[in-house]
């Protein structure tokens, strides 16, 4: 197999990789110590049309494949790991669960806006008892003529305090499990009951807000059910399935950043007359680091290639982003190893690469479910 990128793809990657570097890493610290939404740098994204990068061209998107969108996630994600789960959580989840189940009315007047960046969108799934065992939810929607009343609490959601979409899970019939859980399209500032009780204060993944929520007899019209009945708990495997290919690829744009900045320290600091370079242990780990980095990365490609050939690819992107989430803490964790004292301090980068790579082993499939995943499709 050869996932070497395009010249298309390339020549998009550099010019993502260029507006990192210009304007995502001079302010990476900046974002990281207010963990404010950073609005000024998201519509900058919009005007390059990164908002909506998988999405047809139609509906506002920039119709870039799976490995053209992840290649360009993982240098947002070099930059800052909050803005990277900024972008993967519009894009992956909520956009992708109005593409992917939306009518054509719905995609016209909720993904345009989102694909566009005009809007923000988050994706409310978990709850405080319903982490990976989703179908504990509590959350209801009970229909009362075209419209259905929701009522409950989400926890974990990012954007979910900056969103102008959300796209809702909730129990349409709270006595038929799994298959009782429908989605919905939310608009917080158009439906009564939308409350944001708070957001985290987190270890990392700082800009990005994670909010709770609360529904209070929050009527959302029948109109905006994605699919049927009954069909919400399939719909958030496969919308999770693909978020895990760009969780991968933020991971690896975290590694990534983790070893350049290593290496820059490692041939500028010098101990016993020499850069710290020429010790052969420094040149393990950072042989170790890049080994890694550069694996992750093609776990990544391989299951976009599988997604974009139509093939199933559910073991392939548990596999990804299980692998690639463990390969960003310990390559930043080496990070620290290879800074020192420095690296403990907030002096440098190294600490920030460890807090935001350790998010990737939680969110969207933990790494013991993902075990499971991957087992499971072994022994099917």
């Amino acid at each position: 197999m050869d996932f070497s990128l395009t010249a298309e793809q390339k020549q998009i990657t550099e010019m993502v990789s260029e507006f990192v570097d210009e304007e995502v890493v001079p302010i990476a610290a900046e974002i990281d110590k207010k963990d404010e939404f950073p609005h000024e740098l998201v519509d900058q994204l919009a005007e390059l049309g990164l908002m909506g990068m998988p999405f047809p061209e139609e509906y506002g998107g920039a119709g870039l494949d799976y490995h053209a969108y992840p290649a360009a996630l993982e240098e947002i994600s070099r930059g800052s790991g909050g803005l990277g789960t900024i972008v993967a959580a519009h894009i992956s989840l909520a956009g992708n669960m109005v593409y992917a189940f939306g009518n054509e009315a719905q995609k016209e007047e909720y993904l345009t806006p989102l694909a566009e960046g005009e809007e923000i969108g988050a994706f409310a799934l978990s709850e405080a008892g319903a982490g990976s065992d989703v179908p504990a939810m509590v959350t209801t929607a009970e229909k009362d003529g075209d419209e259905y009343v929701i009522n409950g609490g989400k926890l974990w959601i990012s954007n979910g305090s900056v969103a102008d979409t959300v796209t809702l899970f909730a129990k349409t019939d709270p006595d038929a499990g799994n298959k009782g859980i429908s989605s919905f399209i939310v608009r917080p500032e158009e439906d009564d009951g939308f409350i944001v009780e708070g957001t985290e204060e987190k270890l990392g993944d700082k800009g990005c807000p994670t909010a709770e929520l609360r529904f209070d007899d929050l009527r959302v019209p029948e109109s905006r059910r994605l699919g049927e009945e009954g069909e919400g708990f399939v719909q958030a495997l496969k919308t999770l399935n693909g978020g895990r290919i760009t969780i991968a690829a933020r991971s690896v744009g975290i590694a990534q950043a983790a070893l350049d900045e290593a290496r820059e320290y490692a041939q500028q600091r010098e101990q016993f007359g020499d850069p710290i370079s020429e010790f052969q242990a420094i040149q393990h780990k950072l042989a170790d680091m890049d080994t890694k980095t550069r694996a992750a990365r093609l776990l990544m490609h391989s299951a976009a290639d599988k997604k974009m050939a139509g093939e199933k690819f559910v073991k392939e992107a548990a596999q990804a982003k299980l692998y690639a989430s463990e390969v960003s803490r310990e390559v930043a964790n080496e990070g620290i190893q290879i800074h020192g004292g420095y690296g403990y301090t907030k002096d440098f980068p190294a600490e920030r690469f460890y807090r935001d790579a350790k998010l990737n082993e939680i969110y969207e499939g933990t790494s013991e479910v993902l075990r499971n995943t991957i087992a499971s499709e072994l022994l099917e």
